[in-house]
């Protein structure tokens, strides 16, 4: 323990050694300070309380009656904090409480039904979670972990880690092709419906292919245009005609029949998937085992 005394809650872990060792020199040495430093502390809690608490001879030390009820009071309040840090140890060391996560809408909906084994592995952790395409303030909104998907500003306040990359590819479920027909060059995607998504800053967000080891932008005629990613998802599904979207958001529907994938030869290289997270002394084993759950999810698709 420090030299330190003049704090009452040192003032009273001095007390109690001195009452149960019955000896100011013993409680010293089990203090790791000096027999001074502890009869000043003794006095100064007497002084606060304004009370003897301990009857004082040259052959012992014992405590007088309002010391043996300020004794109990003080074993029950050092047992009680003693507690609490054992408490916060194992919750550092076991994840368990509350992680609020902010997702992006489309790979919220993927990524829920994992949180299943998530909680079977760590019953202790309570997740709350928002499914939103607008950056959001960890900071201000009091998130734990918010995952976004493409390049990130860079920011002292958070700390950023790469969950996965994504690669852009051409789907359209197998209804809308049995009625339109199949696609099996990139020319042929013009006598096509085209589902396309307006980026939050107003732009229609054209198609970005791979032709002959280079990249193509292609800027298709939309029959539908949307501003939310799961909804670009639905409507692909639904047969609205040909959308362009990420690998790890297909993926669950080309599995399950829903999309097929066209053309993948014409794939590109996506934005990163980052969760950011406000920086700390030591981020929490809660936040870390969700952390690591999100990119273990994510990489093994």
């Amino acid at each position: 323990m420090s030299e330190r005394v003049d704090a009452p809650i040192n003032e009273i872990a001095v007390f109690v050694a001195v009452a149960q060792t019955g000896s100011f020199t013993r409680a010293a040495e089990e203090m790791g300070t000096s027999k001074s430093n502890v009869g000043k502390a003794v006095q100064r809690l007497e002084a606060r309380l304004g009370s003897q608490l301990f009857q004082r001879t040259t052959r012992a030390v014992r405590l007088t009656e309002d010391g043996e009820t300020y004794l109990l009071a003080a074993q029950g309040a050092l047992d009680g904090l003693r507690e609490a840090e054992q408490q916060l140890a194992s919750r550092r060391a076991e994840p368990a409480g509350r992680v609020k996560i902010d997702l992006p809408a489309g790979f919220g909906r993927l990524l829920l039904p994992s949180f299943i084994q998530l909680r079977a592995k760590y019953p202790k952790l309570t997740l709350e979670m928002a499914l939103t395409d607008r950056m959001s303030d960890p900071i201000g909104e009091g998130w734990d972990v918010v995952v976004r998907i493409g390049a990130l500003p860079e920011d002292s306040e958070f700390t950023v880690r790469k969950l996965c990359e994504l690669k852009l590819g051409l789907y359209a479920s197998s209804e809308y092709l049995a009625r339109r027909g199949e696609v099996k060059t990139l020319a042929e995607l013009a006598d096509h419906d085209a589902i396309v998504f307006r980026g939050p800053a107003g732009r229609l967000r054209p198609w970005t292919v791979r032709e002959n080891n280079s990249l193509r932008e292609i800027a298709p005629q939309p029959i539908l245009v949307l501003a939310d990613g799961q909804a670009l998802v639905e409507a692909a599904v639904a047969g609205f005609g040909i959308a362009q979207i990420h690998d790890r958001v297909a993926l669950p529907h080309v599995r399950a029949g829903r999309l097929v994938h066209l053309l993948p030869e014409t794939d590109v290289d996506g934005p990163p998937v980052n969760a950011i997270i406000s920086l700390g002394q030591k981020m929490a084993a809660k936040t870390r085992a969700v952390v690591n759950h999100l990119a273990e999810t994510l990489q093994n698709g």
